[in-house]
């Protein structure tokens, strides 16, 4: 009998170290092609922007915060439990007591924590959005510009907004924390 815990929450993968970005692009592509994007949601390798001074000059790099790991919200089932666990590079979740027994997840407090110091939302959001609504960005690269909703996932709280930039329209993703109605 499968077992369903019916809230999102954030788990902690341990990969092997180097492959981070390989295990986030295959948990992204095999939560798509098994149909398990309503259980597997957003996938984060914690990463902090360091300010190196090279030569007299200023340079930005992207250092991993914990080498190795890789955050997922996810809703744990045994079919995502199944899908995520069987990752090429991904060796286990963190807070597992193996044997197939199901993983820990984050407390609140830590997500939040960690999600802050790269930028991006905790919150989940009551707020619906429809094509064509006009939004301000309130966050991120396109803070203070204003466009129109050109797509919504509500699974991903995701947008998809229309805005004009250098006298031309491109479309920007966003997560629903990045923008505000009107």
């Amino acid at each position: 009998m499968e077992t369903i815990e019916h809230e999102k929450q954030w788990y902690v993968l341990h990969t092997y170290s180097g492959y981070e970005n390989k295990v986030k692009m295959n948990i992204e592509s095999r939560a798509q092609s098994m149909n398990m994007e309503d259980h597997i949601f957003r996938v984060v390798i914690p990463e902090e922007e360091q300010v190196e001074i090279k030569d007299g000059k200023e340079k930005a790099t992207t250092q991993k915060t914990f080498p190795g790991y890789v955050l997922v919200e996810m809703i744990m089932s045994d079919e995502a439990w199944y899908v995520v666990r069987n990752t090429p590079g991904v060796t286990g979740f963190v807070g597992s007591h193996g044997a197939g027994s199901k993983p820990v997840p984050l407390l609140q407090e830590e997500i939040e924590v960690i999600l802050k110091r790269m930028g991006m939302s905790t919150r989940t959001h009551d707020v619906e959005f429809e094509k064509g609504e006009p939004v301000t960005i309130i966050d991120g690269a396109f803070n203070g510009l204003s466009g129109f909703v050109e797509e919504v996932d509500s699974e991903r709280s995701k947008l998809k907004v229309l805005i004009e930039m250098f006298g031309r329209e491109t479309i920007a993703e966003l997560d629903y924390g990045q923008v505000e109605k009107g």
